[in-house]
């Protein structure tokens, strides 16, 4: 093969186009154009725009695992925190509800020593004011114990009182307690009068009523008795000061063949609910016996002497003394 037939052109493979410098400067000038145009002339926008669109779903997609990892970490701790403040919230109720209720248990305790306190103003008899600390264990009875006793000088047949009138009497005394019977019992009987009339009678405890009551028997059915009247003590059994509201009577029964009417009658005092307490000194309380008077000093009187032998024994002791 002749040697001017050959093809001595680089193969395309080799085929280098346009040196690198050359580009290099070619696209630097281009972008250096095309970034004043767009600063200048906004030419590329709206090119921007499509591509950010076309590309939005492929970025909201990558984005989506990215937000539920954050999402659900905040969840967890968001509930976390509303968890930790809903105790809290609730502890701070339990400890406000404690606070209210002991608040209004003092406000109640202060007012029911207040109401004492003014009864105690109008009674002229010296009284000590006490607890009740719980009711009798007996169940046929209506017994209350409080927390005074020997040693603060409570004495039985004390009558004791609350705000609103006449709770019992003092039937046994301990060395710091006492037990004190309401006059709701059956066994209890109370020297009343009608503050409306005047008219004088005896309260029984009547335990059977509803809740505990009074009556007043050996009445004469045409009694000048009315439902509402208020019955005080009378002070004739010198146990109970006079003018001390009692009860008040509820109901009146009268028949044709019973000489005498049955009065069923509502105890002023609290005797289911009584806190605080006042015990009188009984209005006929024994005084202190009087001295007993001294013993008269007897001398007994020289025994007389037969005159013979007084003479004899004078003689003798002169005799003696000479």
């Amino acid at each position: 093969m002749p040697l001017g037939t050959l093809d001595r052109t680089a193969p395309p493979l080799f085929n280098q186009g346009q040196s690198a410098l050359s580009k290099l400067i070619f696209f630097g000038a281009l972008a250096l154009f095309l970034m004043v145009a767009d600063a200048r002339f906004h030419l590329v926008q709206p090119l921007r725009a499509a591509v950010g669109a076309v590309l939005y779903p492929v970025q909201w997609l990558a984005l989506k695992p990215v937000q539920l990892v954050v999402g659900g970490s905040r969840y967890f701790e968001d509930l976390q925190a509303a968890q930790r403040n809903e105790d809290e919230a609730r502890k701070a109720l339990m400890l406000q509800a404690e606070r209210a209720s002991q608040a209004d248990t003092l406000a109640q305790d202060n007012a029911r020593l207040r109401a004492l306190l003014e009864l105690r103003q109008t009674t002229q008899a010296p009284g000590r004011a006490a607890e009740v600390l719980y009711d009798a264990a007996d169940p046929y009875t209506r017994k209350i114990v409080i927390d005074q006793g020997l040693t603060q000088g409570v004495a039985a047949g004390s009558p004791v009182i609350d705000a609103h009138g006449v709770l019992g009497q003092v039937t046994q005394v301990q060395p710091f307690t006492s037990e004190v019977t309401l006059v709701i019992d059956r066994d209890l009987s109370i020297p009343v009068q009608n503050t409306r009339t005047g008219v004088r009678s005896v309260a029984f405890g009547d335990a059977s009523a509803h809740g505990g009551g009074l009556e007043l028997r050996f009445m004469a059915a045409n009694a000048d008795l009315q439902e509402g009247d208020l019955l005080s003590t009378s002070g004739v059994d010198g146990v109970y000061p006079p003018g001390l509201p009692v009860a008040k009577i509820e109901r009146i029964e009268r028949r044709a063949d019973s000489a005498f009417a049955r009065i069923y009658c509502v105890p002023l005092a609290r005797v289911t609910a009584a806190r605080y307490v006042l015990v009188l000194a009984p209005t006929g309380a024994p005084s202190a016996p009087p001295p007993a008077p001294a013993a008269a000093v007897v001398r007994k009187k020289p025994e007389a002497k037969p005159a013979g032998k007084t003479d004899k024994a004078d003689k003798k002791a002169a005799e003696r003394a000479r």
